[in-house]
């Protein structure tokens, strides 16, 4: 770190998935007094890396593991959260929402702390769950772009949440098997919020072979799902 650089604050962006790692850039561009840097690799995120770095702040936009209590209780961590929370806490919220037929959400932007997704909230903002996963998750992305520049701007500070609280329970691979879904609604929203970087795509399996399904269009007006489809031996 420069002389410029060791009195300006430094703001980490925690993200594993690759559409995320374009914040740092862009908040870099809007805040030039904060240093930016990006932690995309689990062994980073830790003590050692964030003292070395003399980080202040930290914004998790996307994180698939659980936050050491020796971190979120020495910084501030903002995690951002697909719901309207206290609704919708825990795992794969996309999913979860799409199948309870939600058609917008919002993302909340909440403090990390011991009980999971209960963290006191920064603010909210509506996001639409149209097109495939991937598409809303960019979207996403953009959305969670604007709660970051708010809370900085406006040096916000959480509040306590209020409401019912309802949980979902993170999905499982095998939850991905359409084989048992009659709907072709049904069908093809299975298949659109699956369809993500990572994520277990929606499958059919015979006894040899595996069928996985992307990109799909649902023709209303004549009642046929068009998709890709890969199959490969089991």
């Amino acid at each position: 770190m420069t002389e410029k650089n060791s009195l300006m604050k430094t703001y980490a962006i925690v993200s594993e998935k690759k559409r995320n790692q374009t914040l740092v850039d862009k908040l870099q561009v809007e805040f030039v007094s904060i240093n930016w840097i990006l932690i995309d690799d689990k062994e980073k995120f830790n003590l050692t890396f964030l003292k070395k770095h003399q980080v202040n702040k930290i914004f998790i936009p996307h994180w698939s593991y659980i936050i050491p209590a020796e971190i979120y209780l020495n910084y501030e961590c903002i995690v951002f959260h697909m719901t309207d929370l206290p609704y919708g806490r825990g795992g794969s919220p996309l999913q979860n929402l799409i199948v309870r037929g939600h058609m917008e959400t919002k993302i909340s932007a909440l403090r990390v702390v011991r009980e999971l997704d209960a963290g006191p909230i920064y603010l909210k903002r509506d996001l639409s769950l149209t097109g495939t996963a991937e598409e809303i998750f960019i979207r996403g992305n953009k959305v969670i772009e604007l709660m970051i520049s708010e809370i900085i701007s406006k040096n916000l500070e959480p509040k306590k949440q209020e409401g019912e609280i309802v949980k979902f329970k993170r999905r499982k691979p095998e939850d991905s098997d359409i084989s048992a879904v009659e709907d072709l609604r049904k069908t093809y929203n299975y298949i659109r919020m699956l369809d993500a970087d990572g994520y277990p795509h929606a499958f059919l399996e015979t006894s040899k072979l595996k069928f996985e399904f992307t990109k799909a269009n649902f023709n209303t007006d004549e009642q046929i799902i068009t998709a890709h489809v890969r199959i490969f031996k089991k």
